[in-house]
Protein backbone atom coordinates (compact mmCIF):
# COMPACT_ATOMS: atom_id res chain seq x y z
CA UNK A 1 0.00 0.00 0.00
CA UNK A 2 1.33 3.78 -1.18
CA UNK A 3 0.36 6.90 0.78
CA UNK A 4 0.72 9.60 -1.45
CA UNK A 5 0.45 13.68 -0.33
CA UNK A 6 -1.68 15.16 -2.95
CA UNK A 7 -0.77 18.01 -1.78
CA UNK A 8 2.96 17.48 -3.20
CA UNK A 9 4.48 19.73 -6.29
CA UNK A 10 1.93 21.12 -8.42
CA UNK A 11 -0.50 20.22 -5.71
CA UNK A 12 -3.10 19.20 -8.40
CA UNK A 13 -5.18 16.13 -9.95
CA UNK A 14 -1.88 15.15 -11.99
CA UNK A 15 -0.73 13.35 -8.80
CA UNK A 16 -4.79 11.68 -8.48
CA UNK A 17 -4.49 10.82 -11.82
CA UNK A 18 -0.76 9.12 -12.11
CA UNK A 19 -1.82 7.12 -9.68
CA UNK A 20 -4.83 5.95 -10.32
CA UNK A 21 -3.29 4.82 -14.11
CA UNK A 22 -0.27 3.34 -12.44
CA UNK A 23 -2.26 1.64 -9.71
CA UNK A 24 -3.80 0.16 -12.18
CA UNK A 25 -0.80 -1.17 -14.09
CA UNK A 26 0.98 -2.58 -11.38
CA UNK A 27 -2.05 -3.62 -9.24
CA UNK A 28 -0.77 -1.58 -6.43
CA UNK A 29 -2.97 -0.12 -3.64
CA UNK A 30 -2.94 3.28 -2.48
CA UNK A 31 -4.29 5.92 -0.13
CA UNK A 32 -3.70 9.89 -1.23
CA UNK A 33 -4.88 12.63 1.12
CA UNK A 34 -4.90 16.47 0.17
CA UNK A 35 -6.09 16.00 -3.06
CA UNK A 36 -6.19 18.77 -4.98
CA UNK A 37 -5.24 20.73 -1.52
CA UNK A 38 -2.94 23.46 -3.92
CA UNK A 39 -5.87 24.37 -6.03
CA UNK A 40 -8.26 27.19 -5.32
CA UNK A 41 -11.19 24.61 -5.08
CA UNK A 42 -9.48 21.87 -3.22
CA UNK A 43 -11.04 17.46 -3.18
CA UNK A 44 -12.53 15.90 -6.17
CA UNK A 45 -14.30 18.13 -8.69
CA UNK A 46 -16.87 16.29 -11.42
CA UNK A 47 -14.00 15.01 -14.01
CA UNK A 48 -11.25 13.81 -10.86
CA UNK A 49 -14.78 11.92 -9.65
CA UNK A 50 -15.43 10.63 -13.54
CA UNK A 51 -11.68 9.67 -13.67
CA UNK A 52 -11.86 7.52 -10.52
CA UNK A 53 -14.97 6.03 -10.94
CA UNK A 54 -13.77 5.07 -14.63
CA UNK A 55 -10.34 3.63 -13.20
CA UNK A 56 -12.68 1.61 -10.89
CA UNK A 57 -14.57 0.34 -13.38
CA UNK A 58 -11.09 -0.71 -15.70
CA UNK A 59 -9.48 -2.20 -12.84
CA UNK A 60 -12.70 -3.96 -10.64
CA UNK A 61 -11.58 -1.62 -7.81
CA UNK A 62 -12.35 -1.11 -4.32
CA UNK A 63 -12.81 2.31 -3.57
CA UNK A 64 -13.23 4.44 -0.73
CA UNK A 65 -13.88 8.49 -0.46
CA UNK A 66 -14.58 8.98 -4.20
CA UNK A 67 -17.48 11.63 -3.75
CA UNK A 68 -17.55 15.08 -4.74
CA UNK A 69 -15.09 17.31 -2.93
CA UNK A 70 -13.63 14.39 -1.34
CA UNK A 71 -9.65 14.87 -0.25
CA UNK A 72 -8.96 11.29 0.60
CA UNK A 73 -9.42 8.53 -1.61
CA UNK A 74 -8.19 5.09 -0.82
CA UNK A 75 -8.24 2.84 -4.21
CA UNK A 76 -7.32 -1.03 -4.33
CA UNK A 77 -7.60 -2.32 -8.00
CA UNK A 78 -8.36 -6.47 -8.43
CA UNK A 79 -8.35 -7.06 -12.18
CA UNK A 80 -7.70 -4.86 -15.16
CA UNK A 81 -10.02 -6.01 -17.92
CA UNK A 82 -10.22 -4.93 -21.66
CA UNK A 83 -13.57 -4.10 -23.37
CA UNK A 84 -16.05 -1.16 -24.57
CA UNK A 85 -16.57 1.22 -21.97
CA UNK A 86 -18.30 4.98 -21.72
CA UNK A 87 -17.94 7.46 -19.27
CA UNK A 88 -20.07 11.14 -19.18
CA UNK A 89 -18.23 13.34 -16.64
CA UNK A 90 -22.08 14.94 -16.67
CA UNK A 91 -20.44 18.69 -16.82
CA UNK A 92 -17.91 20.20 -19.34
CA UNK A 93 -14.91 18.63 -17.79
CA UNK A 94 -12.07 17.76 -19.56
CA UNK A 95 -12.67 13.79 -21.00
CA UNK A 96 -9.18 14.26 -22.27
CA UNK A 97 -7.72 13.78 -18.77
CA UNK A 98 -10.02 10.76 -18.17
CA UNK A 99 -8.87 8.99 -21.19
CA UNK A 100 -5.14 10.10 -19.17
CA UNK A 101 -5.81 8.39 -16.33
CA UNK A 102 -7.14 4.81 -18.02
CA UNK A 103 -5.11 4.87 -20.82
CA UNK A 104 -1.88 3.41 -19.30
CA UNK A 105 -3.85 0.52 -18.19
CA UNK A 106 -5.71 -0.20 -21.34
CA UNK A 107 -2.59 -0.59 -23.06
CA UNK A 108 -1.52 -3.00 -20.28
CA UNK A 109 -4.46 -5.05 -20.80
CA UNK A 110 -4.96 -8.34 -22.49
CA UNK A 111 -7.01 -7.52 -25.65
CA UNK A 112 -8.78 -3.98 -27.52
CA UNK A 113 -10.41 -1.80 -25.99
CA UNK A 114 -12.96 1.17 -26.62
CA UNK A 115 -13.63 4.27 -24.87
CA UNK A 116 -17.03 6.88 -25.12
CA UNK A 117 -16.08 9.97 -23.71
CA UNK A 118 -19.02 12.60 -23.12
CA UNK A 119 -17.95 16.22 -21.94
CA UNK A 120 -15.35 19.08 -22.79
CA UNK A 121 -13.32 18.51 -25.44
CA UNK A 122 -11.44 21.91 -25.28
CA UNK A 123 -10.82 23.20 -22.10
CA UNK A 124 -8.77 25.50 -20.15
CA UNK A 125 -5.86 24.08 -18.13
CA UNK A 126 -6.49 20.59 -19.95
CA UNK A 127 -4.77 19.36 -23.92
CA UNK A 128 -7.34 19.87 -26.50
CA UNK A 129 -8.36 16.69 -28.06
CA UNK A 130 -6.64 17.69 -31.06
CA UNK A 131 -3.55 17.20 -29.37
CA UNK A 132 -4.34 14.21 -28.23
CA UNK A 133 -4.65 13.92 -31.73
CA UNK A 134 -1.77 15.06 -33.57
CA UNK A 135 1.18 15.59 -30.83
CA UNK A 136 0.66 12.66 -28.37
CA UNK A 137 -0.84 9.87 -30.33
CA UNK A 138 1.50 9.63 -33.22
CA UNK A 139 4.85 9.55 -30.58
CA UNK A 140 3.18 6.51 -29.05
CA UNK A 141 2.68 5.21 -31.95
CA UNK A 142 6.18 4.79 -32.69
CA UNK A 143 6.71 3.60 -29.41
CA UNK A 144 4.65 0.48 -30.23
CA UNK A 145 1.31 1.66 -28.72
CA UNK A 146 -1.89 1.70 -30.65
CA UNK A 147 -4.50 5.29 -29.99
CA UNK A 148 -7.55 5.14 -32.16
CA UNK A 149 -9.55 9.13 -31.60
CA UNK A 150 -12.69 9.70 -33.55
CA UNK A 151 -14.36 13.17 -32.51
CA UNK A 152 -17.92 13.16 -32.95
CA UNK A 153 -18.86 16.53 -31.43
CA UNK A 154 -16.66 19.44 -29.77
CA UNK A 155 -17.53 20.31 -26.54
CA UNK A 156 -16.51 23.74 -24.75
CA UNK A 157 -17.00 25.77 -21.49
CA UNK A 158 -19.64 25.64 -19.45
CA UNK A 159 -22.39 24.03 -21.59
CA UNK A 160 -19.92 20.91 -22.26
CA UNK A 161 -21.57 18.46 -24.55
CA UNK A 162 -18.46 17.06 -26.71
CA UNK A 163 -18.29 13.49 -27.74
CA UNK A 164 -15.58 11.07 -29.07
CA UNK A 165 -14.12 7.95 -29.09
CA UNK A 166 -10.77 6.57 -28.25
CA UNK A 167 -9.88 2.62 -29.58
CA UNK A 168 -6.75 1.27 -27.81
CA UNK A 169 -4.56 -2.02 -28.23
CA UNK A 170 -2.39 -3.30 -25.87
CA UNK A 171 1.28 -1.94 -26.32
CA UNK A 172 4.43 -3.97 -27.50
CA UNK A 173 6.75 -0.53 -25.55
CA UNK A 174 9.48 0.27 -27.36
CA UNK A 175 12.02 3.11 -25.66
CA UNK A 176 11.80 6.12 -27.84
CA UNK A 177 14.52 9.34 -27.95
CA UNK A 178 13.25 12.72 -29.32
CA UNK A 179 16.38 14.94 -29.26
CA UNK A 180 16.53 16.89 -32.75
CA UNK A 181 13.97 18.01 -34.78
CA UNK A 182 14.51 19.75 -38.64
CA UNK A 183 15.59 23.22 -39.12
CA UNK A 184 11.88 24.22 -40.84
CA UNK A 185 9.06 23.66 -38.98
CA UNK A 186 5.92 23.14 -41.12
CA UNK A 187 2.60 25.10 -39.71
CA UNK A 188 -0.66 24.36 -39.79
CA UNK A 189 -3.32 26.57 -37.88
CA UNK A 190 -6.60 25.60 -37.37
CA UNK A 191 -9.20 28.09 -35.27
CA UNK A 192 -12.90 26.48 -34.46
CA UNK A 193 -15.53 28.37 -33.86
CA UNK A 194 -19.21 27.40 -32.21
CA UNK A 195 -22.13 29.73 -32.44
CA UNK A 196 -19.39 32.55 -32.14
CA UNK A 197 -19.39 35.40 -35.42
CA UNK A 198 -17.49 34.34 -38.30
CA UNK A 199 -15.42 38.19 -38.05
CA UNK A 200 -13.82 36.80 -34.25
CA UNK A 201 -11.98 33.54 -36.47
CA UNK A 202 -10.75 36.20 -39.08
CA UNK A 203 -9.23 38.12 -36.69
CA UNK A 204 -7.49 35.50 -35.09
CA UNK A 205 -6.17 34.25 -37.84
CA UNK A 206 -5.06 37.66 -39.51
CA UNK A 207 -2.95 37.49 -36.22
CA UNK A 208 -1.69 34.54 -36.74
CA UNK A 209 -0.35 35.34 -40.05
CA UNK A 210 0.69 39.07 -39.34
CA UNK A 211 2.99 37.63 -35.96
CA UNK A 212 4.31 34.26 -37.49
CA UNK A 213 4.53 34.75 -41.08
CA UNK A 214 1.73 32.45 -41.73
CA UNK A 215 0.74 31.60 -45.84
CA UNK A 216 -3.17 32.03 -46.42
CA UNK A 217 -3.28 28.17 -46.87
CA UNK A 218 -1.71 27.56 -43.77
CA UNK A 219 -4.61 28.94 -41.78
CA UNK A 220 -8.21 27.49 -41.69
CA UNK A 221 -11.51 28.30 -40.23
CA UNK A 222 -14.01 25.94 -39.12
CA UNK A 223 -17.54 26.56 -38.11
CA UNK A 224 -18.43 23.38 -35.94
CA UNK A 225 -21.78 22.46 -34.45
CA UNK A 226 -21.56 22.38 -30.29
CA UNK A 227 -24.05 22.18 -27.75
CA UNK A 228 -22.92 25.89 -26.00
CA UNK A 229 -20.79 28.53 -27.57
CA UNK A 230 -17.28 28.14 -28.07
CA UNK A 231 -13.75 29.64 -29.82
CA UNK A 232 -10.33 27.87 -29.91
CA UNK A 233 -7.35 28.78 -32.08
CA UNK A 234 -4.85 25.58 -32.11
CA UNK A 235 -1.39 26.14 -33.98
CA UNK A 236 0.45 22.51 -35.32
CA UNK A 237 4.00 23.11 -35.50
CA UNK A 238 5.35 20.35 -37.81
CA UNK A 239 9.15 19.61 -36.56
CA UNK A 240 9.58 15.94 -38.57
CA UNK A 241 9.60 13.32 -35.72
CA UNK A 242 7.30 15.36 -33.67
CA UNK A 243 4.19 17.21 -34.36
CA UNK A 244 3.51 19.92 -31.16
CA UNK A 245 0.12 21.81 -30.88
CA UNK A 246 -0.39 25.10 -29.07
CA UNK A 247 -3.79 26.14 -28.53
CA UNK A 248 -5.54 28.68 -26.64
CA UNK A 249 -9.24 29.17 -26.24
CA UNK A 250 -11.54 32.43 -26.67
CA UNK A 251 -13.38 34.23 -23.90
CA UNK A 252 -15.87 36.47 -23.53
CA UNK A 253 -13.72 39.08 -22.20
CA UNK A 254 -10.54 38.64 -24.26
CA UNK A 255 -10.13 40.09 -27.84
CA UNK A 256 -9.53 38.02 -30.78
CA UNK A 257 -6.30 39.16 -31.63
CA UNK A 258 -4.75 38.52 -27.67
CA UNK A 259 -6.19 35.00 -27.75
CA UNK A 260 -4.12 34.35 -31.19
CA UNK A 261 -1.41 36.16 -29.66
CA UNK A 262 -1.08 33.94 -27.13
CA UNK A 263 -0.67 31.16 -29.51
CA UNK A 264 1.78 32.78 -31.40
CA UNK A 265 3.90 33.81 -27.88
CA UNK A 266 3.67 30.10 -26.71
CA UNK A 267 5.19 29.22 -30.27
CA UNK A 268 7.86 31.87 -30.47
CA UNK A 269 9.42 30.80 -27.06
CA UNK A 270 9.22 26.69 -28.32
CA UNK A 271 10.80 27.85 -32.24
CA UNK A 272 13.20 30.06 -29.88
CA UNK A 273 14.44 27.33 -27.68
CA UNK A 274 14.79 25.16 -30.60
CA UNK A 275 13.63 21.78 -28.76
CA UNK A 276 11.09 19.03 -30.34
CA UNK A 277 8.85 18.18 -26.93
CA UNK A 278 7.42 21.72 -25.54
CA UNK A 279 5.85 21.51 -21.91
CA UNK A 280 2.56 20.15 -22.10
CA UNK A 281 3.97 17.12 -24.70
CA UNK A 282 7.00 16.76 -22.43
CA UNK A 283 4.72 15.47 -19.38
CA UNK A 284 2.31 13.23 -21.41
CA UNK A 285 5.33 11.42 -22.36
CA UNK A 286 6.22 10.66 -18.71
CA UNK A 287 4.29 7.81 -18.41
CA UNK A 288 4.64 5.66 -21.72
CA UNK A 289 8.72 5.88 -21.60
CA UNK A 290 8.54 4.94 -17.82
CA UNK A 291 6.07 2.08 -19.17
CA UNK A 292 8.39 1.47 -22.00
CA UNK A 293 11.70 1.60 -19.78
CA UNK A 294 13.92 4.22 -20.92
CA UNK A 295 13.72 7.05 -23.50
CA UNK A 296 14.75 11.05 -23.69
CA UNK A 297 13.73 13.89 -25.14
CA UNK A 298 14.72 17.26 -25.73
CA UNK A 299 12.57 20.25 -24.00
CA UNK A 300 12.04 23.54 -22.34
CA UNK A 301 12.60 24.23 -18.97
CA UNK A 302 10.28 21.20 -16.91
CA UNK A 303 7.63 22.75 -15.13
CA UNK A 304 6.57 21.90 -11.96
CA UNK A 305 3.61 20.03 -13.12
CA UNK A 306 6.07 17.68 -15.07
CA UNK A 307 8.75 16.85 -12.14
CA UNK A 308 5.62 16.23 -10.02
CA UNK A 309 4.70 13.91 -12.28
CA UNK A 310 7.90 12.28 -12.06
CA UNK A 311 7.78 12.04 -8.42
CA UNK A 312 4.72 10.08 -8.35
CA UNK A 313 5.90 7.73 -11.42
CA UNK A 314 8.43 6.81 -9.60
CA UNK A 315 6.51 5.55 -6.53
CA UNK A 316 4.72 2.98 -8.77
CA UNK A 317 7.55 1.60 -11.32
CA UNK A 318 11.54 0.74 -10.86
CA UNK A 319 12.80 3.60 -12.80
CA UNK A 320 14.45 7.25 -12.28
CA UNK A 321 14.31 10.17 -14.11
CA UNK A 322 17.01 12.53 -14.99
CA UNK A 323 16.15 16.26 -15.73
CA UNK A 324 19.09 18.55 -16.72
CA UNK A 325 19.82 21.71 -18.49
CA UNK A 326 22.06 20.98 -21.72
CA UNK A 327 24.74 24.32 -21.02
CA UNK A 328 25.41 23.67 -25.22
CA UNK A 329 22.06 25.71 -25.80
CA UNK A 330 20.77 27.81 -22.77
CA UNK A 331 17.02 27.19 -21.90
CA UNK A 332 16.75 23.25 -24.00
CA UNK A 333 16.48 20.51 -21.19
CA UNK A 334 16.94 16.81 -21.72
CA UNK A 335 14.78 14.75 -19.89
CA UNK A 336 15.44 10.64 -19.87
CA UNK A 337 14.44 7.72 -18.22
CA UNK A 338 15.97 4.83 -16.86
CA UNK A 339 15.30 1.75 -15.10
CA UNK A 340 16.32 1.33 -11.46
Amino acid sequence: MLYLDGSQGEGGGQVLRTALGLSLVTGTAFVIEKIRAGREQPGLKRQHLTAVLAAAEVGSAQVEGATLGSMRLAFKPKALRAGDYRFAIGTAGSTTLVLQTILPALLAADGPSTVELVGGTHNPMAPPFDFLQHAFAPVLHRMGASLGLQLRTHGFYPAGGGQWRATIAKAAWTPCELLTRQEKPQFRARIVLAKIPQHVGEREAATLRARLGLRGDEVTIEEVASVGPGNVVMLRLGFGAVTEVVSALGERSVRAEDVAAQVADEAGTLLAANVPVGEHLADQLLIPMALAGGGAFRTLPPSRHTTTNAQVIEQFLPVLFTMREDQRQPGSWVVSVRPR
